[in-house]
């Protein structure tokens, strides 16, 4: 019997839910927990998960809500930010994680979870990485002031009720290739476009990612709360979504240690573009502070 696969958390329970989890790295690592975004799952975190295992780390991989098959509630107030922030808090606990913070590292949406939970329970998290994503706070304002505004057209498309689902539907059946070649113009490779376009089409699995869009009215006033903890902000250059102003905006929104970097050349995809970049990032950060034990 192998007690150390025993020991892996491969799912866990929340909510009435099970969410899936990819379990690597020295079991007696730093646990580092990676929040994957819209359209993606915990695959994304291939290429870095890898060197951040050779650095002695542990990291734990959630298909999040909405992407692993036996955790897609119905209606889009199960996807409010507390709702996603409580499952990574069940997460932490059922790792037994021993009463130690740890490390967040989030993309995209995982990165909006990964401000709001930092941001409410600091008690629970060592240090805060948010990669493309800026502060919710900052990027509000980024909105209002902005040409965010425009490049966040999807979103309010993503409000509308059916016809989004039956708009990406169409498109990726009368013009699959082209469809994935259009992400991949974005900065991913054609694999990892094509992977992640079959993994949305699968039956039942479009509505729960774009609720997490549709969740956004019902997200409190706290996700203006700042963040206390050791933050390292990533951004790049080339993002088609992601405009200056929120990453100019967020340090406003942090109070403790704060790192903001650029990535030049580098599109949307972060993780799967430049693993090598965010790991030397991280061996810096993730050393600023060891998680102490807390409860």
């Amino acid at each position: 019997m192998d007690l150390d696969a025993m020991r892996r958390t491969t799912s866990f329970e929340h909510d009435g839910l099970i969410f899936d989890v990819t379990d690597q790295g020295p079991l007696d690592g730093e646990i580092v927990v990676l929040l994957h975004g819209f359209p993606q799952s915990s695959s994304c975190w291939d290429r870095l998960a890898p060197l951040l295992h050779a650095a002695g780390y542990r990291t734990l991989a959630p298909d999040q809500r909405g992407y692993s098959p036996r955790a897609r509630p119905r209606g889009r107030y199960a996807y409010r930010l507390t709702a996603l922030t409580g499952d990574v808090l069940a997460l932490i606990d059922a790792a037994g994680a021993g009463g130690r913070r740890v490390h967040l590292v989030g993309h995209d949406w995982g990165a909006a979870v990964a401000w709001s939970l930092a941001a409410a329970r600091p008690d629970a998290v060592a240090t805060l990485t948010a990669l493309s994503v800026p502060h919710p706070g900052a990027f509000l304002r980024a909105i209002f002031t902005s040409r965010q505004f425009l490049m966040s057209w999807y979103m309010y498309f993503f409000q509308l009720p059916w016809l989004p689902e039956l708009v990406l539907r169409g498109i990726v059946r009368f013009a699959g290739p082209r469809f994935v070649d259009g992400l991949a113009s974005y900065g991913q490779t054609k694999e990892a476009a094509a992977r992640d376009t079959r993994r949305m089409m699968e039956p039942g699995a479009l509505t729960p990612a774009i609720n997490w869009y549709r969740g956004m009215p019902f997200n409190p006033p706290g996700r203006l709360t700042p963040v206390t903890v050791p933050t390292l902000f990533v951004a790049s250059d080339a993002d088609p979504a992601l405009g200056r102003r929120g990453a100019e905006l967020t340090r406003r929104f942090v109070t403790g240690p704060y790192t903001f970097h650029t990535l030049e050349g580098i599109g949307h995809w972060i993780p799967e573009q430049a693993p090598a970049q965010i790991a030397e990032l991280l061996h810096i950060h993730l050393a600023t502070e060891r998680p102490e034990r807390i409860w």
